[in-house]
């Protein structure tokens, strides 16, 4: 990968080809570095791999886009413009040129964002909608660490401290100083989204004034302890979910006998699967399932529409349709 790469806006100050070639070393060097701390999916032998990447032009996406390319792996950089702002655009021709300068692909998506309250989750949803299942994205170890505040304060459980996963977050074990570093090697001035010092979303009070109050109360850096702590969270979560599919959902005496931890993991695997949504349900209708397990109730409204029934020793889940009620998964 040629590493000499230059952001073509904001230099127009020409360089001694020895200068060149020395910021082009030190630039190879850190890519280098970096890559050994990042987990990129693994190449299957014999098969040239692709990578989708989603990049926003931002210092840290645009780290993956860079650390990608160096994998050796053949690179898409797709960039969504919400259309929130105006100039979002420039936004996307900053990505398409940094990608031809890298040898990577450019995809320029378009995603609506809906009306509604919490614009950072809306902006996301509509943002996984356009993108590849399979996209990376270039999240740090410091977004790792919001995320496991932010969760805490919504009273997340182990599961949710086990954060972001590695699978399609390679930069974990990276810093964002680190990613700011890498583009200011390679010459590439990233973009500065506004939004990002907004203190009327709950990330950007955490990043900078929650974080840093806690650095200070501990004297040290709590960025590293708290990605410990994922990571811990992350391997207990896998032993639960691992022992959970081993079981029966629907034979009530045998989910009210399970530890109340396996069995919500075995309710929220059975919910996902049968049910086709994507998260589970929140805590307080994992316990009313468990009631009915147990047998002290012989339904229970679960969310969506969805309710669960007792009959025979089984449960079923089912669910309110226009024509009448469903049922699914009576029996495993």
């Amino acid at each position: 990968m040629d590493c000499s790469i230059g952001s073509g806006r904001d230099s127009g100050v020409s360089r001694t080809a020895r200068q060149g070639a020395t910021a082009a070393t030190a630039a190879s060097k850190l890519v280098a570095e970096l890559l050994q701390r990042c987990e990129f999916p693994s190449a299957q032998p014999g098969v040239v791999q692709h990578l989708n990447c989603a990049v926003s032009g931002g210092a840290d996406s645009t780290a993956l886009l860079v650390l990608a390319v160096a994998t050796g792996a053949q690179v898409t950089a797709h960039h969504v413009d919400h259309a929130l702002r105006a100039g979002s655009d420039q936004e996307a021709s900053l990505v398409a040129e940094v990608s031809e300068r890298l040898g990577a692909k450019f995809v320029s998506l378009k995603a609506v964002v809906e009306p509604g309250g919490d614009l950072e989750a809306r902006a996301r949803a509509a943002r996984r909608e356009v993108l590849p299942a399979d996209a990376l994205y270039g999240h740090t170890a410091d977004d790792q660490a919001e995320t496991l505040m932010i969760r805490l304060m919504r009273g997340t459980g182990p599961a949710g401290l086990a954060g972001m996963r590695s699978l399609q977050h390679p930069l974990l074990g990276l810093r964002r100083s680190e990613t700011e570093l890498l583009c200011a090697e390679l010459g590439v001035q990233p973009f500065s989204d506004p939004s990002n010092t907004d203190p009327r979303f709950v990330r950007n009070r955490v990043r900078h004034e929650v974080l840093p109050l806690l650095n200070t109360v501990s004297a040290r850096d709590v960025t590293p302890l708290l990605c410990r702590l994922a990571d811990l969270c992350a391997e207990q979560a896998d032993l639960i979910s691992t022992l959970a599919q081993t079981q029966d959902p629907t034979d009530a005496k045998q989910l009210a006998a399970l530890p109340p931890p396996l069995a919500a993991e075995v309710l929220r695997l059975w919910w996902i699967r049968a049910t086709g949504i994507g998260y589970p349900p929140d805590a307080a209708a994992i316990d009313r399932i468990l009631c009915v397990a147990a047998g002290e109730s012989v339904s229970c409204q679960v969310s969506s529409g969805w309710s669960v029934l007792r009959s025979g020793g089984r449960l079923s889940l089912q669910q309110d349709t226009a024509s009448g009620t469903a049922t699914v998964e009576a029996h495993e």
